[in-house]
């Protein structure tokens, strides 16, 4: 077996296949229809990657299906700025979709979308510019064959799309060696009196959670080497649950789960109820109710209807019920065993329990509670 088939069959096997991975095909058929002009060293015109992220179906015939379901000026907007000299940053609570866009706008512009730094608070500076090889620093003294390039350095040199995720969970004094390489477009290399200087097609896709204000926030000196795009939650019910059905058949697919039969009944009540307690108001606007500690995000939706799919199939009949999904609802409501539960509580019997058709719900949530 060659290493490409090696690559692939591992590929076939990922539990979570890359972007380019999973969707290469789209991305063939896109860069075989694409006949719009293309930044330097992009794969796709921005039309293109616009069409990836959004959806759309092709003069051949292909769909795309849609990776991003949101305003389309906003995912305009960070296309664009990933063709001019600023980078990208992609901002909001959790659960709006900031890792899988950015992933999805990498793989669409350099094709590779694992030149990525985690940000934590224990990130080096070395994750972000460069470290070394010490047997051979030891052996042969400073050297290019000594240095072990960053993911960013990499980008630089390659023409490539880098990704940050978390930034500001990235400590101050870290953050801040990011300035020249976003302003100037040089990694210097002091050791070497050399210098890393970016080539075309370079830039960096950022993401940053604005819950996580005080943690480490970024200097004005930072940010203004930023386009901000901030991405919003889901504008309505509808689109929050053609988001989390989509989503949850992907990652089922992956696991192997067969479909549930009717399961989007399960899955607009759970997006109901994420809503309701997000927002601090029924639906029909008559209620006002107490909202828990956590974000209620439509990444936890996601893993609540999952984890009850997965519940369905391996001790159910394969019918996704609201027994599945209760035990996970009342994980991701209650964060503050004290005060959420409080929350949680009023919010079943105040509300859930007075809702036509939701009978079986309330004894399910109910159970879960105990």
């Amino acid at each position: 077996m060659t290493v490409s088939e090696t690559t692939a069959a591992v590929g076939a096997e990922a539990l979570r296949p890359h972007a380019e991975d999973a969707f290469a095909d789209e991305l063939k058929a896109l860069a075989a229809a694409d006949d719009r002009p293309r930044p330097a060293r992009w794969r796709l015109s921005p039309w293109a990657v616009a069409t990836y992220l959004l959806g759309g179906t092709l003069s051949d015939g292909t769909v795309i299906t849609p990776k991003y379901v949101g305003p389309r000026r906003l995912v305009e907007v960070a296309v664009t700025t990933l063709a001019t000299d600023r980078a990208l940053l992609l901002l909001g609570v959790p659960g709006t979709a900031k890792t899988w866009v950015s992933e999805h706008l990498a793989a669409a512009v350099s094709g590779d979308s694992t030149l990525l730094v985690q940000g934590t608070a224990g990130t080096p500076e070395e994750a972000v510019r460069y470290g070394w090889n010490y047997a051979e620093l030891l052996a042969h003294g400073p050297s290019r064959d000594a240095l072990v390039p960053s993911p960013l350095m990499r980008a630089m040199s390659e023409g490539m799309t880098a990704r940050i995720e978390e930034l500001t969970r990235i400590p101050a004094d870290v953050q801040d060696s990011l300035i020249t390489i976003l302003s100037e477009k040089t990694l210097p290399l002091p050791e070497l009196g050399q210098e890393v200087q970016a080539v075309r097609g370079f830039n960096v896709i950022a993401t940053a959670n604005d819950r996580d204000r005080g943690v480490n926030e970024l200097s004005s000196a930072l940010r203004r080497r930023f386009n901000t795009v901030v991405l919003p939650l889901p504008a309505t019910p509808e689109a929050e649950v053609d988001i989390v059905s989509r989503r949850v058949d992907q990652v089922g697919r992956s696991l192997d789960l067969p479909p549930a039969p009717d399961g989007l009944a399960e899955i607009r009540r759970v997006v109901t109820v994420f809503r309701e307690l997000r927002d601090g108001v029924t639906t029909d606007g008559r209620t006002r109710i107490k909202s828990p500690s956590g974000t209620l995000s439509t990444a936890e939706a996601i893993s609540v209807v999952t984890n009850g799919l997965a519940l369905a199939a391996h001790f159910g009949d394969g019918v996704l019920r609201a027994g599945d999904v209760a035990a996970g609802i009342l994980g991701a409501v209650v964060r503050d065993p004290a005060a959420d539960r409080v929350v949680w509580q009023e919010y079943l019997e105040t509300v859930v329990r007075e809702r036509d058709g939701w009978k079986d719900f309330y004894r399910a949530c109910r159970e879960a509670s105990v």
